[in-house]
């Protein structure tokens, strides 16, 4: 176990200091959490389809606008259904999931760092994590490496934890929470989920030597649990769909890490500035953590094999997915928490030694609050710098003003407080920054998320009876189908929809092409269609060569085409062929 029983004279204090880290992080990551639309297309696509399986019944297969989705295992679906089911459907209620699993993985990190290295470090590190502006801005967004993340580090920290427990039930229940834990993040993203903790833990143990640290493991009860709780959705995905083994095991990973079929490909170097802003504000006590982590380098590593731990893991996340032939930015999540345990280390360190250690860092703080501040101010004073619209310049200036204002405040404040009053001071000063700074981003954000298509939607779910026909056009809008709660027929476009894989999909007559909906448009039956305001300059792929020739008139200027305009957005239409 990673936390004491009750009866541990310590038990106190874990119970206050877990109360105190919900109740700071809990109120930052649920602030505002509602505040604004989902974001196309994660977001919607995400609570899409816990809405579809809702409707439809069926929890076992996954399925977006109608057409299977076999892209990935359905754990945060099945949670984010519940509190659909609890809460009703709100943008609150959606983003709850990855809230509450970011709370998670900050309290896990203070109970690992905790059993490690003592209380300090294990404070120093939740706040570090929980601070790091990555970490907060994906425990706010509606997607699953959130999830994934905390229970990949969950795995990785029973194992470090429980590979220093004498054999007992100590020992045999951490094991047991290793095992669990892989299987949930085997069901939230595939196989990753344990493949990647499997591959750390082997590598240390190899390069290490510390095989005598492995027994026992728990292997043979440790794998009936593991199988216990990933294999049943596996299996029946696999009755229930007869491509779904092809598509999840050879497309969905095999293939996503080895070609750039996904169009996701990008430098090999691209997550290492990722890592530099995404543990910001700490990223100038880094290089001093990692120096102060391995000193004594290889004579010294059975004396650190925890601090080389958290290095293997660190260093092997980056290295598998700087190599992935597909990246994106959420994938580097589960690099964050280790790093913050090496850091949290140092901080706690300089507390005894005193702030010369951190100077470096300090300074690296106060710079960066100074270039953001500058750039926040920049962004929305100067039109068309960074900001193009003068009314999103408009909406965002009076946040960016207090926040530049925070940073400032911030940079100036932490060093003054490391001379005059120490180390522990000028950490509690950073971090207050960085609370202030992402309150004020959480209020922000509905000014930087691009709008979405929620009003169209809104319009057609109090207005479209269960007879007429929605369709997108050119594209699909994923939080469009979320908002109306109908899935919609699409022309000319399938994009992600995957209707190779759905031949009950592709025979509904649900997916159309340019000259099926004019035909369509003219019959009796009302149509609503909803359109980019842009679509005439649009290339969409997978478009039917026959709609695509260069003399296809565009829609709006086509003489032939009579419609209704009833609604529309800053980038949208919705038309109707009746009044």
């Amino acid at each position: 176990m990673l936390f004491p029983p009750n009866s541990s004279p310590s038990a106190v204090l874990w119970r206050r200091d877990l109360l105190i880290l919900i109740l700071l992080f809990g109120g930052l990551y649920f602030f505002s959490l509602g505040r604004h639309d989902l974001a196309n297309p994660d977001e919607g696509r995400y609570a899409e389809i816990p809405r579809e399986m809702m409707a439809a019944g069926d929890w076992v297969t996954p399925r977006l606008n109608g057409v299977v989705y076999f892209e990935k295992p359905p754990l945060v679906y099945w949670t984010v259904a519940i509190c659909l089911q609890v809460f009703g459907s709100s943008e609150w209620s959606v983003r709850i999931t990855p809230a509450l699993f970011g709370l998670a993985g900050v309290l896990g990190t203070y109970a690992a760092a905790r059993r490690l290295y003592g209380r300090p470090v294990g404070l120093a590190s939740a706040v570090v994590l929980g601070t790091s502006l990555i970490y907060y801005a994906l425990s706010r967004v509606l997607i699953l490496d959130m999830a994934v993340s905390v229970f990949m580090s969950t795995t990785l920290f029973c194992f470090i934890v429980g590979v220093q427990e004498p054999p007992g039930s100590r020992r045999r229940w951490l094991f047991y929470g290793l095992y669990a834990s892989a299987a949930l993040a085997t069901l939230t993203k595939g196989l990753i989920g344990f493949l990647i903790p499997g591959a750390v833990m082997f590598l240390w143990l190899l390069v290490f030597n510390q095989w005598k640290r492995l027994r026992p493991l728990h292997l043979p009860t440790g794998l009936l649990l593991f199988l216990a709780l990933a294999a049943p959705w596996h299996i029946l995905a696999h009755l229930r769909n007869a491509n779904w083994a092809r598509f999840y095991f050879i497309h969905e990973h095999w293939e996503r890490f080895t070609t750039t079929g996904h169009d996701r490909y990008e430098p090999w170097w691209f997550f290492l500035p990722i890592v530099a802003v995404g543990i910001f504000p700490w990223i100038g006590f880094l290089g001093a953590a990692l120096r102060r982590a391995l000193a004594g380098g290889w004579a010294r590593r059975e004396e650190n094999a925890v601090a080389w731990f958290l290095l293997t893991w660190a260093a092997f996340v980056l290295l598998f997915f700087s190599k992935s032939q597909s990246k994106l930015i959420p994938y580097i999540l589960p690099v964050f928490p280790p790093l913050a345990v090496v850091i949290g280390s140092l901080l706690v360190a300089a507390m005894t030694d005193g702030a010369g250690r951190l100077r470096t860092g300090l300074r690296i703080f106060s710079f960066s609050c100074g270039l953001l501040a500058i750039a926040l101010l920049v962004a929305v004073l100067k039109v068309g710098v960074f900001i193009r619209d003068p009314l999103q310049a408009a909406e965002l200036r009076p946040y960016a003003i207090p926040l530049a204002m925070f940073l400032f405040a911030g940079g100036v404040t932490a060093p003054w407080l490391a001379a005059f009053r120490g180390t522990r001071a000028a950490v509690a000063s950073m971090a207050l920054t960085m609370v202030l700074f992402c309150g004020g981003l959480g209020l922000a954000t509905q000014y930087i998320v691009k709008p979405g298509t929620k009003p169209l939607a809104e319009w057609i779910k109090a207005h479209a009876q269960p007879g007429d026909r929605v369709m997108h056009y050119r594209d699909f809008l994923h939080d469009f189908t979320y908002y109306a709660g109908r899935v919609v027929d699409v022309v000319d476009y399938t994009s992600e929809l995957e209707l190779s894989e759905d031949p009950v999909a592709r025979t509904s007559g649900r997916f159309l092409n340019r000259r099926a909906m004019l035909e369509l448009w003219e019959k009796p039956g009302r149509i609503f269609v909803v359109a980019a305001k842009d679509v005439s300059d649009a290339t969409p792929d997978n478009i039917a060569a026959a709609a695509r020739t260069k003399h296809e008139p565009p829609l709006f200027s086509d003489p032939a085409f009579h419609y209704h305009l009833l609604a529309e957005t800053r980038d949208h239409y919705l038309l109707s062929n009746q009044p």
